[in-house]
């Protein structure tokens, strides 16, 4: 996503200049699992008409503290107060009765029921002494949510059919649904296109100058600075510091988010000898929507994909991963026609490290030993046997060189963070030795010490002899990251720009069509 311009946040109507208390303020809040302090004594205040920015890496305890201020987890120790005067929290029902919605960045829909049944789940309306269902009314209902949000989506159709982005918006509606008082976003923009995005914003002001109190829990610093009127920094599950955005930097909110500096530039040595082609996709055309597309990736250097969301960008990483079949043109890999599907691809060294980590990249209920171990059971097999010692070495080296912060490799891969959950599913493809790495949205959903992990990942592969392939909406990334770039436009390449053409606004006008 491009980056907004940064201004200081306003003074709003429910601010502490003109009320004697917060609509809810959480004080001293400590939560326990297992004896591990997830939350130390945090304390955190919301006021009508804000939007309070809830900053702090992936485990830090943001999430944790959500499901608190929802109900989801009782708190050990702790007190919260409504208008200054005490009260329980510690069920989903009472934080519903206090007016409290939060829409978490892991969906919560029903993927085989309709977008309107999903907005109103538990609370449809019916009609008639037999209270049947008022389809009607429900559907009408869903209708204007999601004119609210300028979403031209059929109420009917079932959620599995739609898009991320499409997914995300409908969590909005259902959220809006409710007229809540007190709105949770985690993590909001992170399937959106700027457009979209934009759209959310204005809603969003509306929202406070209805008087509605939001957390806003977002790793993108422009955010930050457009709509936040108040910034908190959580650490540890400790209170870091809260301040206005107007007294603050970016430099200086990444400094308390990890508790060192952080270079959010990702500078690297740019590859300008490439080596011979990896990745040769000629004139490609798919049922998926792919139009006569055609790119070339080198060994060693890091090329990027981009566009608005809805370009083709997944569609194309997928058939070049063999997940999707072609209809015409061809695909190339290694110097030879690629043949079969995933299989085939992983074995002749091809990766796909998926848009969404937790649906099609890990078994979350398996352990992170599993799951290293996935793509490379044939490499560390003999006679049809795992060579169990072999394996645990090779899993605990990958632990080590990727920094992923697990007690032990038996724990469930879902009980991590989502930085440490990025990491196992780009380490499952070092231990099966991949030679093309295809990367969709790398750093979505992660904090800016674990980008910075990441891309440095990323950097030492092409140097040891790998090829990327990189899709990303955060266009700085591309700008800063690939040696050059494609961007796509309604499933074509709308154009190819070498590392002196890399500018934000050169990308934005091809895929707006504004070249």
């Amino acid at each position: 996503m491009a980056e907004l311009n940064a201004r200081p946040a306003p003074k709003t109507p429910g601010s502490a200049e003109t009320r004697k208390a917060p609509l809810l303020e959480l004080s001293g809040i400590t939560k326990r699992f297992s004896g591990v302090t997830a939350l130390d004594g945090m304390s955190l205040s919301l006021w009508p008409g804000e939007v309070h920015v809830l900053m702090g890496e992936n485990g830090a305890g943001k999430s944790t503290l959500m499901k608190v201020l929802c109900g989801a987890h009782e708190a050990d120790d702790g007190k919260f107060f409504s208008n200054g005067a005490q009260v329980t929290l510690g069920s989903t029902g009472a934080a519903r009765a206090l007016g409290v919605s939060v829409i978490f960045q892991e969906f919560t829909l029903v993927p085989h029921l309709s977008v309107a049944r999903n907005i109103f789940l538990g609370r449809e309306p019916v009609v008639g002494p037999l209270r049947q269902l008022d389809h009607r009314k429900m559907h009408a209902d869903a209708r204007r949510l999601l004119d609210r949000l300028a979403v031209d989506l059929d109420t009917r159709l079932e959620v599995h059919s739609l898009s991320t982005a499409q997914q995300q918006l409908v969590e909005i509606a259902k959220a809006l649904s409710v007229d809540a008082r007190i709105l949770v976003l985690d993590e909001p923009t992170a399937a959106l296109s700027d457009r979209e995005s934009e759209r959310l914003f204005a809603l969003i002001r509306e929202l406070k100058a209805r008087g509605v109190a939001m957390v806003y829990i977002s790793h993108r610093m422009a955010e930050v600075f457009s709509i936040g009127d108040r910034v908190t920094v959580i650490r540890d599950g400790k209170h870091v510091a809260t301040m206005l955005p107007g007294q603050t930097s970016p430099d200086q909110l990444v400094s308390l988010m990890v508790g060192r500096k952080v270079d959010t530039n990702y500078s690297r040595s740019y590859c300008h000898v490439p080596g011979p082609v990896v990745a040769d996709v000629r004139q490609v055309v798919s049922r998926t929507g792919l139009r006569d597309v055609s790119l070339k990736v080198h060994r060693g250097e890091i090329v990027g994909l981009t566009g608005l969301v809805g370009s083709g960008r997944t569609e194309l990483a997928r058939a070049v991963f063999g997940a999707d079949p072609i209809e015409s043109g061809s695909i190339e890999l290694f110097g030879e026609p690629a043949q079969g599907g995933p299989h085939q691809r992983r074995a002749l060294g091809v990766a796909l490290v998926p848009e969404s980590r937790k649906t099609q990249g890990l078994a979350l209920e398996h352990s992170v030993h599993a799951n290293l171990m996935v793509s490379a059971l044939g490499k560390h097999s003999a006679a049809g046997f795992l060579q169990l010692r072999r394996a645990a070495r090779t899993v605990q080296d990958l632990i080590h060189r990727l920094s992923i912060a697990t007690s032990t490799a038996g724990k469930a891969a879902g009980k991590l963070s989502g930085g440490n959950q990025q990491k196992i599913v780009i380490g499952k493809w070092l231990a099966a030795q991949a030679r093309l790495y295809i990367l969709d949205e790398p750093t979505r959903g992660i904090d800016v010490g674990a980008k910075e992990e990441v891309f440095r990942l990323v950097d030492k592969l092409v140097k040891q002899g790998a090829s990327v392939l990189m899709i990303s909406s955060e266009l700085h990334e591309i700008v800063q990251v690939c040696d050059r770039a494609y961007v796509m436009r309604e499933g074509r390449i709308a154009g190819h720009l070498g590392r002196d053409q890399l500018r934000e606004q050169a990308i934005l006008s091809l895929a707006m069509n504004h070249a």
